[in-house]
């Protein structure tokens, strides 16, 4: 793609990151056909190289974002199913970072939807406001509250949990020691929104690992990894909630040493190792880097540990594998999740249509419910093609997207693993049984 920048905006090293980015499009249109809102609208602004466009020509002509721009932009879920099929290698994902930042920065939106991201970017990162938020929404839905809402509004009271969690040791600081000879130790991160609505998932991740000899730490002040307001063109706001966790690990990496830094929700993981990007020009840009570097998905660090081994040779049954964005565009994590289960005793099936997203995103399901509930029922109606017994998944965010909508109970991969290497059944399983 051919630019314009003047040599005075190259200057700049973000807009001369976007040159090169965008100089690397061919125009192709290859990403359009794995865009879940392009498949969804046809609306070639709905695309990848459609928003290109929008962003090349408010980055070229210096122009302030208008509500085209914001509303095309606002609409990619940041799936990156794109950079998955881009032959050219078009780094889509820190382009429309940068587009969603200008964006923030100069676009006022409308009153409601200044609001609603305000709160979103400040109750989701701490887990004691989400719970109480969580608790007010209940009593409002058996108030009847959600009868006299549609759109944004109506989303959240659909995407309530049907239980609140109480908090969970196991995402409270602390050490957890290995069973027997130590054979490793890692931080694992507590996270905001998962504690909240599903401990359980750390808890099975801690018993796996400690069987398997691993120490595993709960760092103090570990808590966000700033996605949430990443994603939302807080850039700044990301850092500054983000760098406690940074911190913390960094401590630990220092102190009694870590191996890695090990991630059960994919979308963290996939903003943890771009955290070098997210620091980019800072003070602890170098130490984001280093902490970036040891930050694996459990699945990744299963694999590298040998695996998981079952405690029976019987099948436990046939599991649907959900791919997370996050994990396979984001991450490229794409065989581990399903050879640990196949190894551990389950037969897994692929999910159809497994590129396109479940649509959930972050808050893209509450920001955007149009498209989140289309592509929702898309997913899960593919999902029940499988004929699978439960459902397998490695993030948060699909979990509670698709739960709900689901004839057979869905749980996170390494819920699976502990229950087949010894520990319980997933509750979610329990609760299907």
């Amino acid at each position: 793609m051919q630019t314009h920048f003047s040599l005075a905006q190259l200057a700049d090293p973000d807009l001369a990151a976007a040159d090169k980015i965008l100089r690397t499009c061919v125009h192709c249109g290859f990403c359009t056909a794995t865009c879940p809102t392009y498949v969804i609208a046809g609306d070639e602004n709905d695309s990848p190289r459609g928003r290109i466009y929008l962003i090349k020509n408010m980055l070229e002509r210096d122009e302030a974002a208008d509500a085209i721009v914001a509303k095309h932009v606002d609409r990619c879920l940041t799936c990156l199913s794109c950079m998955t099929t881009c032959p050219s290698g078009v780094d889509y994902m820190h382009l429309v970072d940068q587009a969603r930042v200008r964006i923030e920065e100069q676009y006022r939106r409308p009153f409601f939807d200044r609001v609603l991201r305000k709160v979103l970017s400040v109750v989701l990162p701490n887990p004691t406001l989400f719970r109480l938020a969580l608790a007010l929404g209940k009593l409002g839905k058996l108030s009847g509250l959600p009868l006299l809402f549609t759109g944004r509004l109506k989303a959240m009271f659909d995407m309530l949990p049907r239980e609140i969690a109480s908090p969970a040791a196991t995402d409270q600081p602390g050490v957890f020691k290995a069973e027997g000879a130590r054979r490793g130790r890692i931080a694992i991160l507590a996270g905001c929104a998962q504690p909240v609505l599903k401990p359980g998932i750390n808890a099975a991740a801690i018993r796996l690992l400690n069987r398997l000899g691993i120490e595993v730490v709960v760092a103090k002040d570990a808590g966000c990894c700033g996605a949430l307001t990443q994603h939302m063109g807080r850039e700044h706001a990301a850092k500054e909630t983000a760098r406690p966790t940074l911190h913390a690990w960094a401590a630990e990496m220092k102190g009694a040493g870590l191996d890695a830094i090990v991630i059960t929700t994919s979308g963290c993981g996939t903003a943890i190792k771009d955290w070098g990007h997210l620091f980019r020009g800072d003070v602890d840009e170098t130490l984001a880097r280093e902490v970036a570097a040891k930050a694996l998905d459990i699945s990744e660090y299963l694999v590298k540990i040998g695996g998981v081994a079952p405690v029976t040779e019987a099948k436990l049954g046939k599991v649907a594998y959900h791919a997370a964005c996050s994990l396979q565009h984001g991450q490229r994590v794409l065989s581990a999740p399903k050879d640990l289960l196949r190894n551990a005793g389950f037969e897994v099936v692929d999910v159809p249509e497994a590129h396109l997203c479940c649509g959930s995103a972050g808050t893209y399901n509450l920001l955007q419910p149009d498209f989140a509930n289309q592509l929702r029922a898309r997913k899960i109606a593919n999902i029940e093609r499988t004929g699978a017994d439960c459902v397998s998944a490695g993030n948060i965010g699909c979990l509670q997207q698709l739960e709900g909508g689901l004839t057979r109970p869905i749980v996170h991969t390494v819920e699976l693993l502990d229950w087949a290497s010894g520990g319980p059944m997933p509750a979610a399983m329990q609760q299907s049984v």
